[in-house]
């Protein structure tokens, strides 16, 4: 092979650092270069899209246009390296480390209790980081901003928001900093018990032990590059790759000459649109021009008719640009440049907008282009340029539609925009509407201009377009020259919405799906238009009586108002330690999590942070591309030849069990959904592994059925076990006695785990015994251990797993780790060399599975007070094709289906579905989220039937004194009636429910709600070996301690936790304590950390062991009462006393009889309540959380701080389990949904606007550890609440609207789901289509 001819050098700094790369690979990206040649693993790798954020660092820059240095946040892992020249990157660890000194960003995120799993920590620290280099005091705005583009799975983002405040400028609003009080804390009613207890708490932390933000120990931008800067090299720099090579000409004339020597070179700036489309799409460039040193391309110029902006700015610059603009001119002027100002706020993550072009932006021509639309309907020229000269040619749907007599020539780049002012009697408005408010692509997005002839209503040009709702962004030119000429009034609305429904029109099929919803934002858009345009001429004029505009009612006028993006704020409340405790006991108070620090300066070590090993290996995963299918032959051949490949492993190497025989690790023969894993490739590089995947043929025969829905799989009477069942009472003879029966359906869509570490594993063969190390991302080694040794036929003695800490869990790293697991010591013993395996997004969700979708039917029978005498509900799960936990989810499903009701009569019948998708599996909360919202939708059908409200219905129904349960086990309602009553209180609801129906009735087109939910959540595992925990304590000569337990650090504290115990039990400062890892050499046969119980039953376990080692050093203390601990450990050691110890707990007791119907399935319950107000805007279907109270049950907090984080951060993601996770499956079962472009998890623009969170005090459980309780999991249904407040804005809009309510429940509550619901005129107008006469995009599989 020949080598690629001579490169430039590549020069740029890292942290201060000079970097010299003379060999450098244009394919390489900034994140795999910082992580693998320069060790810098802080920065990390989450989903290669950049959607995530975690792979934030900060680029800075000499801006020859301003002459000044500029900072800006990007993900590195969409940088590629060469674009780099000239620049300095700062990372993670170039800012603060723990051995050195810490940034105040770091140690103020780690203090405020931001961090949990702490994987996406890095990134949050360095957004906040470069926001405080451009702007030392930042308004919260901005702060809100920088972090819109960082995704944190585990918090619910308020601590991080928290941490970031400490920096902002003093905001006015709150009075905390005057008089120590904060304004949240005086709301509610200050009868109520938690106001009353003069110990509850309401700080975790103390802003005032912080250290100051001094500027001047800042990195300066090194003098080196910026001499580079001020003199310029002027010569073409060239970048040979093996497949790519990259050019960068330092002069306009020298890149025209390149266009024109490569017309189909792309040029590459921000690599946003490109690199994503690469990964996706495997394609490949051979050339790529990049215009980053050309500064003509970033040229502004203002004139008296326009503003012409250079096609290199990037979006964040234009964004600075405009707002200028739209400060200085009158505004008048600037009506096209406030519509992009608008959407080039909630465009993408900060990230994205400092490395997207507009020259990029513009040329890609996406159809869910959000500028576009805008940018043609202002009129908007491009400035193009060749070596042939200059021309100019209209930014128009005719080039957005690539048609080649309004494209640039092949060798024509575009150097620039023109903008035109608008004028009086223009006006010019942008809308869009997405699966959220930030960081999310627009399901529609449109311009919209209108002029009218002075002084009157009547249109004298009027131009519309739409993103989103064909192949490229879509003018509806015939409609607007119908209207030219009509005044601006309501027959002109009728038919112009007629007009574009038929002009913008879009076929059932259409990729995206959405299509009724789409049609409908189409004229939901231009009505909200026609409204803005007539309370813009009130302003204009004072008409005279010849001219009469329509009035808009008042009732409409909040139709005009977007939802405004605000920081959440928020009092967290919990009890003090008594005042006697001993002020070195930690148990109770708000201790910073462990590894916290660690986490803000990335020195915290994942998995996939350990350091390549000697001859280490990469393995990556072939998948089925068939649902259900024969696997006719498997052809390895090409894949083998190419250079770095090791080989293949297959089924047929696996040298013990392969997997379970419904559950195979390898596809043998068969496949049973589309992502199940055939073979797996080794190679020396990751990159050599994933060009060999493209290589192996596979070939299939397709097999009948296949089966994707629930529906589907009842037809085909598809299970993977019996029904589970529970029944009390007499439910035939209820039905027959009560005054009214409800029947209604609920469908809960499914979840993806979003764990920001995707599954990981390293596998490393040792020399002798047949011995393996095993380095796990899991919540459950033992398993990881148990299946490595019966795959590979070898004893479980010589497998140990490592598990230092998780990056989220979530339950999706209970079973999967031990596959990946098992195949990649397969080849780690086929090859003899260690083997690294590291899952992209994408595939790990196409592999994984999540949460269980859900259908349920109810049958409620009712007196009519409200009172429910007879309820039956049926569920069916989607399990996927095989069983994995699908039937203990429907066990725990029915067990919890009660929820907080004592209803007499019931019966409860669940199934799980056999389907061709990849199994579902274990999901915080286990069934518990989708099933009891079947309950809750039963609560608010007898409401809607009945006339009354859904609070008063939920209270009269709910346990009232202690009985049992339909299981037959005792249960004591006292804490869960508090938690009720303290929600009702905190939250104000009953004056804020006459509030909400008094906005409503003032309201048309926004409409408020408001829900209050109890919960009763039953903690732990329905059997008691699965209870049982292990810990071992050694005693160092030093009188050093080191805990080991066999609970896994997932984020949720529980290292933290357990040297809190053993700080207690032993009597020593916490300083003494260390945890290295979880390893099954040290503590065996381990449980799985899940189901909220890990910190329970390892705590009693270390509580054991230390325990154990004082009473053997009661003698010693006893003979010397005043000596140190260290005296007292010398001494035990020269009388030979043992200073290690293992600690047991054998487990709470818990048992459930299936045949019976009854048992006593779970140590204790957590009890809870929620109250969440929202607005929802009845035209597009976005919502607003207003404000959200919990109160949660913790009974002792072992850490108030860990326990409110398990709070809040449950509590956010359930509630994107109920409105923006959305699941998107093709009819072929493959899972479209594979990223976060695609996946929308809560962002901080999701996060209520007021938050405030109570643990509920005084309560007692003699059970568990110091009377703690498990918060891991409680939280997520009380997500809920936002769903049901919404449910509660949609009745309020369908009441108003005389629409009959149906009763069937659809979650998540989409901004699909509640526009089409909210049904008017706009929806009455759309063009429906039969779903017989085309093959839909997608297909809902619950």
């Amino acid at each position: 092979m020949s080598c690629p001819p001579k490169s430039d050098d590549l020069v740029f700094f890292v942290n201060g650092k000079k970097v010299i790369e003379r060999n450098v690979d244009p394919e390489v990206t900034l994140l795999n270069f910082l992580r693998k040649n320069l060790r810098l693993t802080g920065t990390k790798y989450a989903c290669g899209r950049g959607g995530c954020g975690a792979c934030t660092v900060m680029v800075s820059k000499h801006d020859p246009v301003s002459a000044k240095i500029r900072h800006f946040s990007i993900t590195a892992c969409l940088v590629p390296i060469c674009s780099l020249y000239g620049a300095a990157v700062t990372t993670v660890e170039g800012i603060g480390s723990i051995n050195t000194r810490l940034h105040p960003v770091q140690e103020r995120i780690a203090r405020s209790h931001g961090t949990q799993c702490g994987f996406c920590t890095p990134g949050m620290v360095m957004s906040m980081y470069t926001l405080l280099r451009n702007h030392l005091q930042p308004s919260e705005e901005q702060l809100m901003e920088a972090l819109g583009g960082n995704l944190c799975r585990c918090t619910g983002y308020r601590p991080i928001l928290e941490s970031g405040r400490t920096f902002c400028v003093e905001s006015t609003d709150c009075q905390k900093k005057r008089t120590g009080k904060c304004c949240l804390d005086l709301e509610g009613n200050d009868s109520s018990s938690l106001s009353r207890e003069s110990d509850i708490c309401t700080d975790l932390f103390v802003e005032e032990e912080f250290q100051p933000l001094d500027p001047t120990q800042e990195l300066i931008f090194p003098p080196e590059l910026l001499r580079m800067a001020k003199n310029p090299e002027k010569q073409t720099l060239t970048f040979h790759g093996e497949r790519v090579t990259w050019i960068s000409p330092g002069t306009l004339k020298d890149l025209l000459e390149l266009k024109a020597k490569h017309p189909e070179a792309p040029l590459i700036l921000g690599n946003t649109s490109l690199g994503p489309a690469m990964k996706s799409q495997g394609r490949v460039h051979p050339i790529l021009l990049s215009p980053a040193r050309i500064s003509e391309l970033s040229m502004v110029f203002k004139t008296s008719d326009g503003l012409t902006i250079g096609a290199g700015c990037s979006l964040a610059q234009v964004k600075d640009i405009l707002a200028e603009q739209v400060s200085e001119l009158p505004e008048e002027k600037t009506q096209t440049y406030r519509a992009l100002l608008k959407h080039l706020k909630s465009l993408a993550g900060q990230q994205i907008r400092n490395m997207a072009s507009l020259g990029g932006h513009v040329i890609s021509r996406h159809c869910y282009s959000d500028l576009n639309p805008i940018l043609v309907v202002g009129n908007a020229t491009l400035n193009l340029i060749s070596e042939e000269g200059t021309r100019q040619i209209p930014l128009n749907d005719h080039f957005l539609a690539g048609l080649a007599s309004a494209d640039l020539k092949p060798e024509e780049i575009l150097e620039s925009v023109y903008i035109p002012h608008s004028q009086k009697w223009e006006f010019v408005s942008a809308f869009r509407q997405a699966q959220c408010q930030q960081n999310a692509l627009a399901d529609v997005s449109a311009g919209m201009r209108v002029i009218l002839e002075e002084a009157t209503d009547t249109i004298k040009e009027l131009s519309l377009s739409y993103g989103g709702v064909g192949e490229s962004t879509i003018g509806a030119h015939k409609s607007c020259q119908q209207l030219i000429g009509r005044p601006w009034n309501e027959p002109m609305l009728e038919e112009a919405c007629r007009l574009l429904l038929e002009e913008v029109s879009l076929p059932g099929w259409a990729p995206g799906g959405r299509v009724e919803f789409k049609r409908t934002l189409v004229v939901s858009f231009f009505f909200k238009f026609y409204l803005e345009v007539l309370q813009e001429l009130k302003k204009l004029v004072k008409v005279s009586d010849s001219h009469h505009y329509p009035e808009i009612s008042d009732r409409f006028l909040s139709a005009l108002e977007d939802f405004p993006v605000t920081g959440p704020r928020g009092v967290q409340r919990y009890q003090n330690v008594d005042s006697h405790q001993s002020l070195q006991d930690p148990v109770g108070r708000p201790i910073m999590h462990l590894s916290g620090l660690k986490h803000a300066t990335g020195e915290a070590m994942f998995c996939d942070d350990i350091p390549m090993v000697d001859r280490e290996l990469f393995m990556v995963l072939v998948t089925s591309t068939k649902a259900h299918a024969k696997i006719i032959s498997i052809d390895l051949s090409e894949a083998l030849e190419l250079p770095g490949v090791v080989d293949v492993i297959t089924a047929e190497d696996i040298p013990g069990t392969n997997g379970a025989e419904d559950d195979k690790l390898l596809a043998v023969d068969e496949v049973l959904c589309v992502g199940q894993i055939i073979c797996a490739v080794v190679a020396e590089t990751d990159v050599q592994a994933k060009r060999a995947i493209e290589k192996i043929k596979i070939t299939y025969k397709d097999l009948e059925p296949i089966i994707f829905t629930i529906n589907d799989a009842i037809k085909h009477n598809s299970f993977l076990c019996p029904e589970k069942k529970l029944e009390q009472g007499n439910i035939e003879e209820a039905f027959e006695k009560v005054d009214q029966i409800v029947e209604g359906e609920v469908h809960v869509g499914g979840q993806e785990h979003f764990y920001m570490e995707t599954q990981r594993v390293i596998v490393i063969p040792k020399a002798e015994d047949k011995e393996l190390d095993i380095y796990v991302s899991t919540q459950d080694p033992a398993h990881v251990q148990k299946t490595v040794s019966s795959t590979l036929n070898i004893p479980i003695n010589r497998i140990t797993c490592h598990v230092k800490r998780v990056g989220g869990g979530f339950g999706g790293k209970v079973g999967r780790p031990a596959v990946f697991g098992a195949i990649a010591a397969v080849g780690a013993i086929k090859t003899g060399r260690p083997i690294r395996l590291v899952l992209d997004r994408e595939d790990d969700m196409l592999i994984t599975g999540g949460r269980h979708p859900l259908f349920g039917k109810y049958k409620v029978g009712f007196m009519n007070n409200g009172r429910i005498k007879a309820l039956d509900i049926e569920c069916f799960i989607n399990g996927g094709c095989t069983l994995d936990d699908s039937e203990q989810v429907t066990e725990f499903l029915i067990l919890k289906l009660e929820n907080a009701y004592k209803i007499r009569n019931l019966r409860f019948r669940g199934r799980a579905c056999m389907t061709n998708l990849p199994s579902n599996t274990a999901f915080r909360g286990f069934g518990f989220p989708q099933g009891t919202l079947i309950t809750e939708s039963c609560i608010t059908a007898v409401a809607a039937k009945c006339g009354l409200l859904p609070e008063e219905i939920r209270e009269k129904n709910m346990y009232k004194t202690i009985d049992k349960t339909i299981y037959k086990q005792a249960f004591n309602p006292e804490t869960l009636i508090r938690c009720w009553n303290e929600c009702l209180d905190k939250s104000s609801f009953h004056s804020r429910r006459i509030q909400v129906e008094e906005f409503n009735k003032k309201n048309y087109w926004k409409k408020k709600g408001i829900a209050i939910i109890p919960m009763k959540f039953s903690v732990g595992f329905a059997a008691t070996s699965y209870h049982q925990a292990a810990a071992l304590v050694h005693i160092y000569t030093d009188g050093s301690v080191l805990v080991t337990h066999g609970g896994n650090e997932l984020g949720q504290g529980i290292h933290t936790k357990m040297l809190q115990v053993a700080s207690r039990e032993l009597k020593l400062p916490m300083s003494y304590m260390h945890i290295c890892e979880t390893s099954t050499a040290t503590v065996p046969n381990t449980i799985a950390t899940a189901a909220s119980i890990g910190s329970d039953v390892n705590g009693k376990a270390v509580q054991n062991a230390c325990q154990i080692l004082l009473k053997r050093l009661e003698p010693i203390i006893k003979k010397n009462p005043g000596g140190t601990w260290e005296d007292w450990i010398e001494a035990a050691f020269e009388q030979r006393i043992s200073l290690s110890a293992t600690g047991y707990f054998r487990g709470y007791k818990a048992n459930m009889d299936w045949e019976k119907g009854e048992g006593d399935p779970f140590p204790y319950y957590v009890h809870g309540a929620a109250c969440s107000e929202v607005e929802i805007d009845c035209l597009t279907g976005a919502h607003k959380k207003i404000r959200t109270d919990i109160i949660m049950d913790s009974c002792c907090s072992l850490n108030p701080a860990i326990d409110i984080g398990q709070v809040e951060g449950s509590f956010i993601q359930g509630m994107g389990l109920y409105t923006t996770e959305e699941l998107k499956y093709s009819p072929e079962g493959v899972l479209y949904s594979r990223g976060p472009d695609e996946y929308k998890i809560p962002t901080i623009t999701d996060v209520p606007e007021e938050f405030n969170v109570s643990l509920l005090p005084s309560s007692q459980t003699p059970l568990t550890i110091y009377s703690s309780k498990g918060l891991g999991e409680s939280g997520m249904f009380l997500g809920s609440s936002v769903f049901f407040a919404i449910t509660d804005a949609v009745a309020a809009a369908c009441k108003e609207r005389d629409i009959v309510e149906d009763f069937i429940v659809k979650s998540p509550a989409t901004p699909e789901q509640v526009r089409m619901a909210c049904a008017d005129r706009f929806t009455e107008m759309i063009p429906r289509d039969d779903p017989k006469t085309f093959k839909p995009w997608s297909i809902p599989i619950a």
